[in-house]
């Protein structure tokens, strides 16, 4: 009988840290129009610069057309314009939107470097043929409504002024959760048919306002669109969190997969072929219904969503995993990012039967036949916060990895992702001799 352990050892493809690491990814792609990229922490910089060499492959020599990650619409459409060459921004400068905790997700080195390639890529290229970079997330209520106010200004300054008359009843001083107690505790629906009527007169009218333009005003009016689609979906997020038993994970993985639809279809519209690469947390593109999550807590995710709307021959789910190192992390929200050690992975865990079969760093096919890894094993999970005092109940959760995800990178050490913005707890440390074993 095949152990858990046998498997990982006969299957396990030992990474040398080459492009051609990737050689058995890629095969795996195949045709697929859609493949996840996970992390398991926010901060590790292998995760970030794994994802970019993998994405440039993608793009070069599997036809992928755009990179959707884990951060907010109009933040990430600030990228997305730079590397397309529009706007006046440096590679410095289109990183400013990147203001809500946690910065260091995307204001980073290693993001700061794909995005340099991505422009290379594009420079030059038609607009049909440049690879674009676009947000998932469901947090930008307000600056998602400045942005179709802004947009109408520019081509129906009647409807700008119905949209700022309208999306006004959003203003609680820019806090978005303090908008959410209030619109739930006053039971007003003013806001939620205020911006629900918005999208759909974008919509109505899109004809008329794309005009004979071409393709770079249907750009802009899917973004137009898309923000007012943020500003919907963030509206009851938000009032979701207070006095409701509505499940605010499913909102917000809703969002991000009715989103990730949205970028796939507005790419064939263009005349491509709907293939994008995704960045996000493993507890986002792992098939939930494999995990705790699905079993216990009645939540779902993109992983399993795009699992069931596009079946599995299209998507590529991919895990990563490590034992030990360092990362960048918040002990609490909105607290400043500290320069973290990560403790060795739990006995019982994905990661340390990972670590024990001693092979270091490694890739790992999972699928069908990876049955003596089906049986439930907790995983590790680090999000922009990390509480190692805690660490048991903070960040494992159960899960069957074969079932989860079609393939794992395993890094068995790692580093902390570099932060722009360090602050004074961002402070590496010696790592020593005898680190982790402490004798």
């Amino acid at each position: 009988m095949t152990t858990p352990q046998d498997y990982v050892r006969d299957n396990a493809i030992p990474l040398a840290g080459r492009s051609d690491d990737y050689d058995c990814l890629l095969e795996q792609v195949g045709d697929r129009s859609l493949v996840l990229l996970g992390e398991a922490s926010h901060g590790t910089a292998e995760y970030y610069r794994m994802r970019a060499e993998i994405t440039r492959r993608l793009v070069r020599e599997k036809g992928f057309e755009a990179v959707a990650v884990e951060a907010d619409w109009p933040d990430a459409l600030r990228l997305n314009r730079y590397a397309r060459g529009d706007g006046n921004d440096t590679l410095k400068t289109a990183f400013d939107d990147f203001q809500r905790f946690p910065q260091w997700m995307w204001r980073n080195t290693e993001v700061r470097d794909f995005l340099g390639w991505l422009a290379e890529h594009n420079a030059g290229r038609d607009v049909a043929e440049q690879v674009g970079f676009y947000g998932l997330d469901i947090y930008s209520l307000h600056r998602s409504a400045e942005a179709v106010i802004e947009y109408l200004e520019g081509i129906d300054p009647e409807q700008a002024r119905i949209a700022r008359q309208k999306y006004g009843c959003l203003d609680h001083g820019g806090d978005p959760v303090r908008y959410g107690h209030d619109a739930t505790y006053g039971l007003s629906r003013t806001c939620e048919d205020a911006a629900v009527r918005l999208l759909a007169d974008l919509l109505d009218k899109s004809s008329r306002y794309l005009g004979e333009d071409g393709r770079r005003s249907a750009d802009e009016q899917f973004f137009a669109e898309q923000n007012a689609r943020v500003v919907v979906n963030a509206e009851h997020y938000y009032r979701a969190m207070f006095g409701s038993r509505v499940d605010t994970w499913n909102l917000r993985d809703e969002h991000m997969t009715d989103t990730l639809a949205e970028l796939c279809e507005h790419l064939r519209h263009q005349g491509g072929q709907g293939k994008v690469v995704v960045w996000a947390h493993n507890s986002h593109l792992g098939d939930a219904s494999f995990t705790d999550m699905g079993w216990h807590r009645g939540q779902h995710n993109v992983g399993q969503l795009v699992r069931h709307r596009l079946g599995a021959d299209q998507v590529l789910l991919v895990g990563f995993t490590t034992h030990t190192g360092f990362v960048s992390a918040a002990n609490d929200w909105d607290g400043p990012v500290e320069h973290r050690k990560v403790r060795p992975s739990m006995e019982g865990s994905v990661e340390r039967l990972f670590h024990d079969s001693g092979l270091g760093d490694f890739y790992l096919p999972l699928g069908e036949r990876a049955t003596p890894l089906k049986k439930p094993l907790w995983e590790r999970a680090i999000g922009v916060i990390y509480r190692p005092e805690s660490e048991r109940v903070s960040h494992y959760f159960k899960t069957s990895v074969a079932e989860q995800f079609d393939a794992v990178f395993h890094v068995d050490e790692t580093r902390a992702v570099e932060p722009f913005d360090k602050g004074e707890f961002w402070r590496p440390e010696e790592t020593p001799d005898t680190y982790p074993f402490g004798v």
